[in-house]
């Protein structure tokens, strides 16, 4: 776990801007103060920052994830501390810094992919034994990211941790089931099932246009995959909520939640849409499921591309979402 930076008080308070008056989240969080003692820290949530873009290049994506998750954590955590939303729920434990694999310019696109690939399986490696000490301890992770190749890390570390095999809710626009070939954000939950890590996979909000054939066959053919298409949720006239149930219905094994943001119309991402969810659904669908969730895992987001595009949206956006996890599942687990 060498690429783990793990968080100080003094690294947190650095990202806060006091006011008079007033208390910011940032000031009540717990910094992490080592694996001993995090099973008996009164915090319920630990927050972790995946800060890299590699998995999305080596799926031929637009590099720029790996910005999102410190504007991310200084909006959530200048976010107000009230009767709402303390800040002492949550441990920041930290984020990884993975080296960027070299890049050559080589004209041999196949060998330059497989340098990005090799970089992915390291990640791999990394992220998955944080992720199990988490579990193992009882908490519940929030993870910030990142490429979506970061979700079979996640799954595996939960099933080691809990010595279960897990189920997954992803409100996505693509499916991420592309072949366990090569490792890359295309194919996180393929490897997650081929190693039995992710036993049911349920998939939110899927773009038609978007996946392709043999990837709807997988779907169509394997009984432990369900999927709503935002088509036809665009064609539905009952709510999205009403949409959504019978996918959770059958989750019945530790439930992890993906959310990918390239789902939410206009969040600057690699894959960036100008028709989807809009933000505020999402955060319906998180405050009003009544589920317990594993773990949360945020991604494809970022604040600037390397296209040059920048959005300073990313960041509240992230934040509203993992205050509005943290709030839905104190309720759900009945700890409010």
């Amino acid at each position: 776990m060498e690429a783990l930076k793990t968080y100080d008080k003094a690294n947190i308070s650095a990202l806060v801007n006091s006011r008079e008056g007033e208390t910011k989240i940032g000031e009540q969080v717990l910094p992490f103060s080592g694996w001993e003692q995090l099973k008996d820290s009164p915090a319920h949530f630990v927050l972790l920052g995946i800060p890299e873009d590699i998995g999305i290049r080596a799926n031929h994506g637009i590099a720029g994830a790996a910005t999102a998750w410190i504007p991310a954590l200084k909006a959530l955590l200048n976010t107000q501390s009230t009767l709402f939303l303390s800040g002492n729920e949550l441990m920041v434990l930290g984020h990884f810094e993975f080296p960027d694999p070299e890049n050559t310019h080589s004209k041999n696109i196949r060998l330059e992919n497989t340098r990005l690939e090799n970089a992915v399986a390291e990640i791999d490696e990394q992220v998955y034994p944080v992720i199990q000490k988490i579990i193992a301890a009882g908490k519940t992770p929030i993870i910030i990211g990142g490429g979506h190749n970061n979700a079979y890390p996640i799954l595996k570390g939960c099933a080691l941790g809990l010595k279960k095999t897990m189920d997954v809710l992803n409100i996505d626009a693509h499916a991420d089931l592309r072949p366990a070939k090569g490792r890359h954000s295309g194919n996180g939950f393929s490897y997650a099932l081929k190693h039995g890590f992710l036993r049911r996979y349920s998939i939110f909000g899927l773009h038609q246009n978007y996946n392709s054939s043999s990837i709807l066959t997988e779907i169509s053919q394997n009984p432990n995959i369900n999927a709503v298409f935002f088509d036809d949720l665009l064609a539905a006239d009952h709510s999205y909520l009403m949409e959504l149930h019978p996918l959770l219905s059958v989750l019945t094994n530790p439930t992890g939640l993906e959310i990918d943001l390239d789902c939410i119309e206009n969040v600057l991402s690699s894959a960036f849409t100008p028709s989807g969810f809009q933000l505020n659904d999402i955060r319906k669908i998180i405050l009003q499921t009544k589920k317990k969730f594993a773990y949360m895992h945020v991604c494809e987001a970022a604040a600037k591309m390397s296209d040059g595009r920048e959005s300073s949206a990313t960041a509240k956006t992230i934040a509203y979402l993992v205050t509005d996890f943290i709030k839905a599942q104190l309720v759900a687990t009945g700890s409010r």
